[in-house]
């Protein structure tokens, strides 16, 4: 029984140490995370995190699983919006790219970033991604109620994921907030537009 306190308490120094490894990495970037800086980061000493994860590499291996891991839940924590037509598109459109932000997209670029001259990181890394792609993917799907077998409406689906990065991107350096409200806006009225037959033949009809 007395080894149960001390288990509870291992297993949060390894999440405080994860999160720290992601928090560091998204706010100083990938080189300047380095182990004495996490542990810093995460209030305990180097050696207690070399206990934990005697290499850098097998602690960021492990906070990349835990960052993607954290991205994944958020996705499947998404609710379907209580709303009809256009609305319920920019609702969904709007949760999809805050998505993107914070900490965990930061870090996620900071790794992409040093996966890209760095085969070993590469092959990590990628099948990290495409399960968190397909999971986000999937759930753009169910909430936006499309035939994902449909090549256009596949085609929008991944243009907006594209779009929320980039918004995130251009979040990196300055407050786009404003920006970022307007684009959300109008993208979500076209696609509102795409994804309803109804209104896109109305729309041909008309300008005819």
């Amino acid at each position: 029984m007395s080894l149960e306190p001390k288990q509870d308490r291992s297993r949060a120094t390894r999440q405080r140490l994860l999160e720290s490894t992601v928090h560091c990495v998204a706010t100083r970037g990938w080189s300047a995370a380095t182990v004495s800086v996490i542990a810093a980061d995460a209030g305990i000493s180097r050696g207690a995190l070399q206990h934990h994860f005697p290499t850098r590499e097998e602690l960021v291996v492990a906070a990349l699983e835990h960052m993607f891991d954290e991205r994944r839940l958020m996705v499947e924590a998404m609710t379907p919006p209580q709303l009809t037509g256009a609305e319920r598109v920019h609702a969904v459109v709007a949760t999809l790219v805050e998505l993107y932000m914070g900490d965990l997209f930061r870090a996620a670029l900071q790794a992409w970033v040093a996966a890209a001259s760095d085969p070993h990181m590469l092959q990590i890394i990628q099948p990290l991604e495409r399960r968190f792609a397909r999971s986000v993917h999937a759930a753009a799907v169910e909430h936006l109620g499309v035939d994902d077998h449909d090549p256009h409406a596949r085609t929008l689906i991944q243009t907006t994921l594209d779009l929320a990065r980039g918004l995130a991107l251009a979040d990196l350096l300055s407050d786009d907030s404003k920006r970022r409200r307007r684009i959300v806006r109008t993208w979500s009225q076209m696609l509102a537009a795409e994804l309803d037959p109804g209104d896109r033949e109305m729309s041909e009809h008309g300008h005819q």
